[in-house]
């Protein structure tokens, strides 16, 4: 039968052992070898591997031998419990295959596990576990994880009591960030709480995101949308001397105003074009940048953004003049222009 993406959320968390097989299907290979993982540990538990209750099989493998995955499925093991037979990546050429290992399936065999990339609605193999009345058929789509199974991975990650802005932080992370990288920020923020009882916070989630640019860039361009032109010396010998070339310092910068930029223009207001932001900024980085975008006002970046494409231009052109310098001076300009009102 077909599992619904809400209906595979907890039937990946809790599958039924006793379920002749599942498919798992779909574009992004990430998104579903991260299910199939989910589904493989909760039918075999974390000893699965080690007891020699799940047989990994490749698509290359099953072609060579099609054999292969029949005697996985009968085969008994030392250990009690489930097993698993899970062959990886396969094509509609191995429909016929899989459809005849599994037609003497039994109650105590090997549960089946099969991914698969996209496959058609007329997909022999799609057909089979979609009708087999013991078996599923899950497709895996590219959509961001709704709010059920991003709630089921923080509950996995031992995560406990979130506060709501700190949810909705999580929520535009993982629509920006691909699944890997978002349970691995995940996993990163479990560390992170160990021993803490507080409820997660965005600082928190700010402290464990991953990052866009570098501290010591955020520091130059804190210092410069704030107008504290006196602070810019010292931390440019800084970022000079670790190397930073004044060509991505440039970018960082452009990349910066023009989030202000678009924050500040924002019909909603500045808080409202920040929370829209790609990347997302999260925590107290969020508010700082709401309250420089409202400071400095649309016009006033457009001058600077006008400064900075024309600095931009120079540093790329054949100009013999010291690039850092060059750069450090429309830094300074900047700088000055936030003082004014």
């Amino acid at each position: 039968m077909k599992l619904s993406p809400r209906e595979a959320v907890g039937y990946f968390a809790k599958p039924d052992p006793k379920k002749a097989g599942v498919l798992l299907f779909g574009a992004d290979a990430m998104r579903v070898a991260l299910k199939r993982q989910d589904l493989i540990a909760a039918l075999v538990g974390p000893q699965g591997e080690e007891e020699m209750r799940l047989t990994r099989i490749s698509a290359a493998e099953l072609r060579k031998d099609k054999a292969m995955l029949a005697d996985a499925i009968k085969a008994q093991g030392f250990f009690p419990g489930p097993r698993v037979a899970f062959v990886e990546d396969v094509t509609e050429q191995l429909a016929s295959t899989i459809i005849e290992s599994m037609s003497d399936w039994r109650d105590g065999d090997a549960q089946v596990v099969v991914t698969a990339g996209n496959l058609k609605a007329t997909s022999k193999l799609r057909k089979f576990f979609e009708t087999h009345p013991n078996g599923f058929a899950a497709a895996i789509y590219t959509d961001p994880p709704s709010r059920g199974e991003i709630e089921a991975t923080l509950k996995k990650s031992g995560i406990g009591t979130i506060s709501s802005e700190a949810m909705s932080d999580i929520e535009t992370l993982s629509r920006s960030l691909d699944p890997g990288d978002f349970r691995q920020t995940l996993e990163k923020l479990a560390l992170y709480k160990i021993g803490d009882p507080a409820a997660v916070t965005s600082e928190d989630i700010a402290n464990c995101a991953p990052a866009t640019i570098e501290a010591e860039v955020d520091d130059v361009l804190n210092i410069v949308a704030e107008g504290r032109t006196v602070e810019l010396g010292p931390i440019m010998q800084k970022v000079e001397g670790q190397g930073i070339d004044p060509v991505a310092l440039s970018i960082f910068t452009m990349r910066h105003f023009r989030a202000l930029h678009s924050a500040a223009s924002d019909p909603g207001g500045a808080a409202s074009g920040i929370a829209r932001a790609r990347p997302p900024i999260f925590g107290p980085r969020r508010d700082r940048m709401t309250k420089q975008a409202q400071n400095w006002g649309m016009y006033k970046l457009e001058v600077a953004l006008g400064v900075l494409t024309d600095t931009d231009l120079t540093l790329r052109s054949s100009s013999r003049a010291p690039t850092m310098a060059v750069m450090e001076r429309a830094l300074i300009r900047l700088s000055m222009l936030a003082q004014r009102r």
